[in-house]
């Protein structure tokens, strides 16, 4: 395979040169691309294929690159073609024809995944952006989501009937993945997880047929879709519950690192003293241009935030400010997350164009579960921030991250125990803490995931040495790192999901596809 070289500069920081693949041109006429040829045939016009060119950006191909895109470039490979879908009908047809041929598939909704190989493939990649619409029924209070869509539509097609939906807190994050792995959001603390606000879905069951699942029709399967990401087939449609919405108060801090004594200081008081439950915070913790910052976000569900609640933040001095009442859509893109949509990359100090880094960027996530911040916690946080920055940007590290992520202990009250295949347990809130590096070189891959790894690993003990009963705690799907066992995100629960995929999908068409799979 070609590669080209490049280097870049950016605010006067050097980003070393580093290779990146160029497509190919493929023949056609046998394997995967047999079945792309077979595929175009069968789909109505609806639906679509396409196929790679002879470069990046050449005119022939600017679909297909879209359709096998990722937020980052170790999480896409290159397939033998495209498909996007316009009906779940042909969706059914699509899958019958991968079955048939055994031919390796991915489904992609955002493409916000970290994991290589869970939403993209060298066979076909079938993207979903086509499922795009949002229908409001203000009788019942239910929003129907596309699947292809990303958080930052939703959000914008609701804001004219103030409602709004439990979803992502940053820009560019897609509903599909997000929304069956679980979906913490800036509303949990009141409303609970996305899951806990689900009340149907669409879904084209792995023998291509079309099932409406809701808690009446199919009460098992309904379950199972509720933390169980793709293993029981392909969703189009998601039946999401409103509530209504007012404006709301927050914005973006940046502190760099004379600060951050502080604002670890402000973060334990906020997660052990704050009852609030339209309040939250989330403090991400930087190492970029050779030292540690903070980009931290804070968020209040109502125009005003009640006086004091946030004071020991707004008291620190700060590097940039962006704090007002504002629309909760405009909230989310405060925070750009999507390097694939053309927005911009925030380090907590300075901004990246994302044109510059979807070309150079691989990523990956870990996590850990605990209950509450200490501030033994939070001096290790800012321990490991500063532990891996200064090594892993000798190995072409660009971006060290570690997410903050408070909650209320009563998250996970908001549903019934057993009501969801993830959580497995309800009876204590679990936080989700997300470990993410991105780097330039894809020879340093393991690298950089042995030490995602290890990080973890020292930030649980530490957990756990201050009396924190989480060694066996569920992780978030979302987060977690590709190879994590699935009993520590399902527990008890995975026997259950074992039985109901071989129900659903005796032959294993969608062990076909990547992900967490039964």
């Amino acid at each position: 395979m070609h590669q080209r070289l490049t280097t870049f500069i950016v605010a006067g920081l050097t980003l070393v040169a580093l290779p990146f693949a160029a497509h190919v041109v493929k023949t056609r006429g046998s394997g995967a691309d047999a079945v792309c040829d077979e595929i175009s045939k069968a789909i109505s016009s609806a639906s679509s294929v396409h196929w790679p060119g002879s470069s990046w950006l050449s005119g022939s191909d600017q679909q297909y690159a879209k359709d096998i895109e990722h937020w980052a470039t170790s999480s896409a490979q290159d397939a033998a073609c495209s498909v996007e879908p316009g009906t779940a009908e042909d969706v059914g047809t699509i899958l019958r024809i991968l079955w048939k041929n055994k031919t390796p598939f991915a489904v992609k909704g955002g493409g916000h995944t970290y994991n290589p190989g869970f939403s993209s493939t060298k066979g076909v990649q079938i993207a979903m952006y086509r499922f795009s619409e949002v229908k409001y029924d203000s009788d019942a209070n239910v929003a129907e989501v596309g699947a292809g869509l990303i958080w930052d539509e939703v959000y914008e097609a609701l804001e004219p009937y103030a409602v709004n939906v439990v979803g992502g807190r940053v820009t560019g994050v897609g509903v599909a993945g997000f929304t069956l792995g679980g979906g913490y959001s800036w509303k949990t603390n009141r409303l609970g997880l996305t899951v806990d606000n689900l009340t149907g879905f669409e879904l084209v069951l792995p023998n291509g047929t079309i099932a409406a699942v809701n808690q009446d029709s199919h009460p098992d399967l309904f379950w199972g879709l509720k933390g169980g990401f793709n293993n029981f087939g392909i969703i189009t449609k998601f039946n999401l519950t409103t509530h209504a919405q007012t404006e709301v108060w927050g914005g973006m801090i940046t502190f760099t690192k004379d600060q951050l004594e502080k604002v670890n200081a402000a973060t334990v008081k906020f997660s052990q003293q704050t009852t609030d439950p339209r309040a939250a915070v989330l403090p991400t913790y930087n190492f970029v241009l050779g030292g540690p910052g903070v980009s931290l976000l804070l968020f209040y569900d109502y125009p005003t935030a009640p006086e004091g609640l946030f004071d020991d933040y707004l008291a620190i001095p700060h590097f940039t400010k962006d704090v007002k009442t504002r629309s909760f859509l405009d909230l989310v893109k405060v925070a750009p997350a999507n390097a694939t949509g053309g927005q911009r990359y925030i380090t907590g100090v300075r901004a990246v164009p994302a044109r510059i880094l979807t070309s150079i960027t691989s990523g990956i996530c870990h996590t850990v579960s605990l209950l509450q911040y200490t501030d033994k916690i939070m001096d290790a946080v800012l321990n490991e921030t500063k532990f891996w920055g200064e090594r892993l940007s000798w190995k072409t590290g660009h971006f060290i991250s570690y997410d903050v992520e408070p909650f209320l202990p009563s998250i996970f009250s908001h549903a019934a125990e057993g009501s969801s295949a993830f959580p497995p347990s309800r009876a204590q809130g679990l936080l989700p803490f997300n470990i993410y590096y991105a780097w330039g070189a894809s020879f340093e891959d393991e690298t950089f995931q042995d030490a995602a790894r290890q990080s973890a690993a020292h930030l649980s003990q530490i957990i756990q040495a201050e009396g924190q009963d989480v060694a066996d705690a569920a992780l978030y799907g979302n987060y977690a790192i590709f190879d994590t066992p699935l009993e520590r995100i399902y527990g008890a629960n995975l026997p259950r999901l074992k039985e109901l995929k071989a129900q659903y999908d005796p032959e294993g068409v969608m062990n076909l596809a990547g992900g967490w799979k039964f």
